[in-house]
């Protein structure tokens, strides 16, 4: 039985095709997200790549901002609940999820049985999201990509003290024009990422194993930022991007299970 789940998100559409509840048939991902073409580009590349059909998916999981939209959905699912069955399947013991998406940051405390237990998100403000790093990119004429091996070139550690994105930038512009190197203020664009996010995991609640998901967990400052605020490791699992439409496809086969139960 093929299930599907599909990810909308603000910046970027992931889609997983699972047979049977336990093996991953094929995934894909365009960065367009919610009110754009991406969740039918992504239907398409799901079903090009497996060789399926719509009518060969038994049961279909919408998550993320768009999930109210995606009309072949048999179910709605909020992104919370799929990121924790999704890390839950792919890192068994996770106790506490760092998810930095493009507009938004949720961190989710897991409990023994893989539930979320509670959770804290920031989702009105772009400080501690990956829309706080392209702004910053842009400021220091470089790329997000560059972001992780730049700040591992850093020789002074500082702080900016501003959380809100149009005040953070014009500390940066004052930093670089007072010649402070690119490197030691990508550090603390870094620093200032980690403190934000780790002060929603504390409100939610910290306990190892820490497991961070979402685009930025592809970027290695941010990530050794936020285990040296932490004082624990972080671990990412394969795919970091994927884990919402992961669960959501897993929960779908549930949902399959027990719709069939109950006929």
């Amino acid at each position: 039985m093929y299930t599907l789940g599909i990810d909308i998100g603000s910046t970027a559409t992931k889609g997983v095709i699972l047979r049977d509840g336990n093996e991953i048939i094929t995934m894909a991902k365009v960065n367009v997200g919610a009110g754009t073409s991406g969740s039918q580009r992504v239907l398409d590349g799901v079903l090009s790549q497996s060789g399926l059909g719509v009518s060969d998916i038994k049961y279909i999981v919408a998550t993320g901002y768009g999930r109210n939209r995606f009309e072949l959905a048999n179910q709605q699912i909020s992104e919370l609940s799929c990121h924790t069955k999704g890390v839950s399947y792919l890192v068994p013991g996770v106790r506490t999820i760092i998810d930095i998406g493009g507009q938004d940051a949720k961190t989710i405390k897991v409990n023994n049985k893989g539930k979320m237990e509670s959770f804290a998100m920031n989702e009105k403000c772009a400080a501690g999201t990956g829309r706080f790093l392209d702004v910053m990119a842009g400021v220091l004429e470089t790329t997000v990509d560059q972001l992780g091996a730049l700040s591992a070139q850093a020789n002074l550690d500082m702080d900016i003290s501003s959380t809100c994105t149009v005040f953070a930038e014009s500390e940066v512009i004052s930093l670089l024009s007072n010649g402070v190197s690119i490197s030691n203020i990508v550090l603390a664009i870094h620093k200032s990422v980690a403190k934000r996010v780790c002060g929603l995991a504390r409100r939610a609640g910290v306990s190892p194993l820490v497991v961070m998901t979402g685009g930025v967990a592809q970027n290695s400052g941010v990530v050794r930022a936020i285990e040296k605020e932490l004082d624990l490791p972080v671990t990412i699992p394969s795919n970091p991007q994927m884990t919402g439409a992961l669960g959501a496809a897993l929960l779908a086969y549930e949902a399959l299970l027990e719709n069939k139960s109950a006929v």
